[in-house]
C-alpha cells in the first residue's frame, strides 16, 4: 500500500470507551502472546467462559479497532499478538470469536494465527479450508465446563 493510499482514508473517530478497551486488550495480549502454546490455550479458554459467540460484524469491528490503535500489529509477523488482542477486545465486549493457530495447507507453509466466526476468516485472505488448525479456542457452550 502506498503512502498516498494510506493517508487518503477517512478518519472515523472511535468512542473513548472503545479506545480504552482496545488499549487494555493490546496491553493484555502482548505478554499473553509470549506464553507457551498450551498455556496460552488454557488462558484463552478461561477468558472465553461466559461469553456469547461473536458475529462477523463484531469481530470485524474489533479487528479494525485493534489495527487502528497499534501500527505494530499491522505487520506481517504480528499475527499472534494481533489475533489475541482481537479476541481479548471481543471478550471485553462480552462476546468471543474462534481464535485459531495453525499452518497454511499449501506452499509456502508457514505458521499463522487468526480469528474466525463460523466459516468466515476475519480480515484474512483465502478460504476457510486454506489453513490447518492446530489450536483453536471457540466460544464455550452454555453449561459446558472446561
Amino acid at each position: 500500500m502506498s503512502i498516498t493510499v494510506a493517508l487518503s482514508r477517512e478518519r472515523v473517530r472511535r468512542p473513548l470507551k472503545l479506545r480504552l478497551q482496545t488499549r487494555v486488550a493490546i496491553c493484555v495480549a502482548r505478554p499473553l502472546a509470549m506464553l507457551k502454546p498450551h498455556l496460552l490455550q488454557r488462558v484463552l479458554t478461561r477468558l472465553a467462559r461466559g461469553a456469547t459467540a461473536a458475529d462477523g460484524a463484531q469481530a470485524h469491528a474489533a479487528r479494525a479497532s485493534v489495527l487502528a490503535a497499534s501500527l505494530s500489529l499491522n505487520g506481517l509477523r504480528s499475527c499472534l499478538p494481533r489475533s489475541v488482542s482481537i479476541a481479548v477486545l471481543c471478550r471485553l465486549q462480552g462476546v468471543w470469536p474462534t481464535w485459531c493457530v495453525g499452518v497454511r495447507c499449501a506452499p509456502p507453509f508457514a505458521a499463522h494465527a487468526w480469528i474466525e466466526v463460523g466459516e468466515e476468516l476475519i480480515g484474512e485472505p483465502g478460504l476457510h479450508g486454506a489453513f490447518a488448525r492446530l489450536i483453536s479456542v471457540g466460544p464455550a457452550a452454555p453449561g459446558r465446563r472446561s
